[in-house]
């Protein structure tokens, strides 16, 4: 499962990351969204747990505590709005 991070301290670190969601099971992989021009934290990040009931856990745990003195915002990764959509019709050329 996929795990959105939000309202992370801009300091945070790939490895910060996965050590906090380490405590709740395995981690596939952590990743602090930056700014590709700036390379600036973003203040959010995605974690990815294999297993879908450590993964619930970890969000009921994590959700709203504090880490680094920022309160967390935990919750299932939802897909992207705005971006390419999968499900666009036929493109149709007259």
């Amino acid at each position: 499962m996929k795990i959105y991070v939000g309202n992370l301290p801009y300091e945070t670190t790939d490895d910060d990351l996965k050590r906090l969601f380490e405590d709740h099971g395995a981690v596939t992989s952590a990743e602090v969204v930056a700014d590709r021009h700036t390379s600036r934290s973003k203040g959010f990040g995605f974690v990815v747990m294999s297993d879908d009931g450590e993964a619930q856990n970890a969000i009921s745990a994590i959700d709203g505590t504090d880490f680094m003195g920022r309160n967390l915002r935990v919750n299932e990764s939802q897909p992207r709005e705005g971006g390419r959509r999968d499900d666009r019709p036929p493109r149709q050329d007259w």
